[in-house]
């Protein structure tokens, strides 16, 4: 008979309960048939089972006690071991962590906050706290929409949200990837005031460990309190008594519901979702956290409703940035005042935030014209200072977020006939007047041969009707009768940067200058003479009130003798009345002169009234040339424009110097001299440097 082969792999009984063994019968001794007796029944009716090792007998069970035996043994050895493991862990990580004391002190990058005229704050820089508010100060919405959006069981767990961490898990593996996080609102305080951002193991541990250290330490309300006082919500405000009055122009007390919820959204990105950078981003975060509040039994969804229709008006205060080119040219200085920055500083400025905007207003429309689109201009700047240097609008390029970079002083130009009052200048202090007559023949400067715009050669005409004009030769031959090292002086001692190797193409413009300087080199002429340096900084104050620094005195004096400056501005004032720059025209007096460069990549309108000194400068930042545009025609129409805005209700006054006397802004040629035709609107200057290259070498 064959052994079933699952018998080897079947456990032999323990020995008692074996039963008696008996001989195995032989083959020549039958085997006799035994009758089976009846199992006898128990009291039950059940028949009686003879124990084996399946029925619980000692044997079985003792099996099973020994298992379960070996199984807690186990569990209490991995669980000894794992609580000196996380002790370990524990105590290597906690070997390095911050004093949870000090969480109370301020450790941070002292902040500038830039005032301009009127008050009204311009920028901000560094990290800026507000003043420090109480839980019970503020309006219950704003705690309770940001426990709904970033820790909606804060006031139930224990520094750490294991249910939150075990839903966020589940989550993220359904999705693949990273999609939320369980960070509670201590955690993130651990973070933010003692740690890094940097996303390791270490970091996570610590942030734990100081979560639970905080939670021991302070009450709930005392974390709430501080939570708010400190967490970064974008343009470099710390707190909601700090980020309310940057967006909103109030204190965190007197918060709308609306206004509550877009800074309660904003510590998951506050560079995204703030007003300043992207109202509309910061509209849909708001109405995010809105939802969360009536998740979370908060608010009602009427309530809601209601608050997303006035989305408008509460968001109205929130203003737009201004004058950000402004405030990092006045920010950069205020180091060279005062030394080394280890506090608070209130800087009051000379901005005017009005003229400010509606000059940004005025090179958008332009920049977003048809005109300019059709014209290829790229960039513009715009710097209007008051005659004593007070800069009162700048702006250093088209949008400030594509390209920080400072066009208005940072940039160096060739200024084209923009130059030629310096020429000018130096022809007065060498003894010519603005009726002087001077030859508009062909004039030859060793091998080179300047043309004239309309390629004409009027024969003798006035300087008055040269500037006018913008006559190539005549300034010439100004140059050679004053000196070019007369020039090159004037220049200089007006503000100019000059190289110290010139030749007499830089009557013409040829140099470079940046226009922030140009515009303090007019203003020597708006204001009859006196030097002017460029300035943006009043006063400097710290938080306490002290004052570090205050403006005092004016500039280097007197450059120019007032009769020369009167005469100047008379010359420039017919460049307006009857020359190329008609597009410029006030409804008062007003000076100044075009440029425009070889091939037109440069276009400049510099000019004054008694009030102020502006300049605008069109281009392009990869030197590509524009299209027929000269300083006459979108350069003097956006000057326009933004000096009409300046004067709004300012009375009209005479120029520097002139003694409102009446002077003939016609600028004829003197009699003498047979009349010159009228020249076209446009530039005469404009193309001179192309064909000054032209004369030079024989183009």
């Amino acid at each position: 008979m064959r052994a079933d082969p699952s018998d080897r792999f079947r456990p032999a009984p323990p020995p008692d309960a074996l039963p008696p063994t008996r001989p195995p019968p032989t083959r020549s001794e039958p085997q006799r048939s035994k009758k089976k007796k009846p199992a006898s029944k128990s009291k039950g009716g059940s028949a009686k089972r003879r124990p084996g090792p399946n029925t619980g007998s000692p044997g079985g069970g003792g099996r099973r006690n020994r298992l379960g035996w070996r199984l807690v043994r186990w569990s209490l050895s991995l669980g000894v071991w794992g609580i000196i493991v996380v002790a370990l862990v524990v105590g290597w990580y906690s070997a390095d962590l911050p004093d949870i004391e000090s969480v109370t002190a301020l450790q941070r990058r002292p902040g500038i906050t830039l005032i301009g005229m009127g008050g009204e704050n311009i920028a901000t820089y560094g990290d800026v706290y507000g003043d420090p508010v109480q839980l019970g100060d503020l309006p219950p919405y704003l705690p309770q929409a940001v426990i709904a959006t970033e820790d909606r069981r804060f006031y139930s767990h224990f520094g750490i949200d294991v249910f939150g961490m075990v839903r966020a898990a589940v989550i993220n593996l359904r999705a693949g990837h990273v999609v939320q996080g369980a960070s509670t609102l201590t955690q993130q305080m651990a973070k933010n005031l003692f740690l890094t951002s940097d996303r390791n193991f270490k970091r996570k541990i610590q942030e734990m460990i100081l979560a639970l250290l905080l939670e021991h330490r302070f009450t709930k309300d005392q974390l709430l309190t501080l939570y708010l006082n400190r967490i970064y919500l974008g343009n470099g405000t710390y707190g909601v008594e700090a980020a309310a009055r940057r967006y909103f122009g109030c204190s965190a007390r007197q918060l709308t519901l609306y206004q509550a919820a877009m800074l309660a959204g904003l510590p998951k990105a506050p560079s995204r979702f703030n007003p300043a950078s992207d109202p509309k981003a910061a509209d849909r975060r708001t109405r995010q956290v809105l939802q969360n509040m009536v998740n979370a039994e908060m608010l009602l969804p009427a309530q809601a409703q209601a608050v997303q229709a006035s989305a408008v008006e509460a968001t109205a205060a929130a203003q737009v940035p201004i004058g950000r080119y402004f405030g990092n040219w006045v920010k950069d200085q205020v180091a060279s005042f005062i030394g080394p920055i280890d506090r608070d500083l209130v800087v009051m400025t000379t901005l005017d935030p009005t003229l400010q905007r509606e000059s940004e207003q005025a090179l958008a429309a332009l920049m977003d014209s048809g005109a300019a689109v059709k014209a290829r201009v790229g960039q513009g700047a715009i710097v209007v200072m008051s005659p004593d240097g007070a800069v009162r609008t700048m702006i250093g390029g088209h949008d400030y977020g594509e390209s920080p970079f400072n066009r208005a002083t940072q940039a160096a130009r060739p200024p084209g006939s923009a130059f030629k009052p310096f020429v000018y200048l130096a022809g007065l202090e060498a003894g010519l007047a603005p009726s002087s007559t001077i030859e508009a023949a062909p004039v030859r400067v060793g091998h080179w041969s300047p043309k004239n715009f309309s390629h004409r050669f009027e024969g003798p005409v006035t300087l008055s009707h040269a500037l006018a004009h913008s006559i190539n030769t005549v300034a010439v031959r100004i140059a050679q009768r004053a000196g070019l090292d007369h020039v090159v002086q004037v220049a200089r001692r007006l503000g100019i940067n000059m190289p110290k190797h010139v030749d007499m193409s830089v009557v013409l413009g040829t140099s470079e200058v940046s226009l922030v300087d140009l515009t303090a080199a007019y203003a020597v002429f708006a204001n009859g003479g006196q030097g002017v340096l460029p300035y943006g900084i009043v006063e400097i104050r710290d938080r306490d009130g002290q004052v570090l620094y205050h403006r005092s005195g004016g500039g280097p004096g007197r450059l120019v003798s007032a009769a020369h400056a009167g005469a100047m501005n008379q010359m420039m004032a017919g460049v307006i009345t009857g020359g190329t720059g008609k597009k410029a025209a006030l409804n008062r007096p007003a000076a100044g002169k075009s440029g425009t460069t070889q091939d037109f990549h440069d276009a400049w309108f510099m000019g004054f009234t008694a009030d102020y000194v502006a300049g605008v400068w069109l281009g392009n930042d990869d030197n590509a040339h524009m299209k027929d545009v000269t300083g006459g025609s979108l350069p003097a129409a956006l000057w326009h424009d933004v000096m009409m805005a300046a004067h709004r209700n300012l009375p009209p006054r005479p120029l520097a110097e002139t003694g409102g006397v009446a002077f003939d802004t016609q600028v004829a040629s003197p009699a003498s001299a047979s009349a010159p035709s009228e020249l076209p609107a446009s530039d005469s200057d404009s193309g001179m440097l192309d064909r000054l290259i032209e004369g030079l070498f024989g183009r």
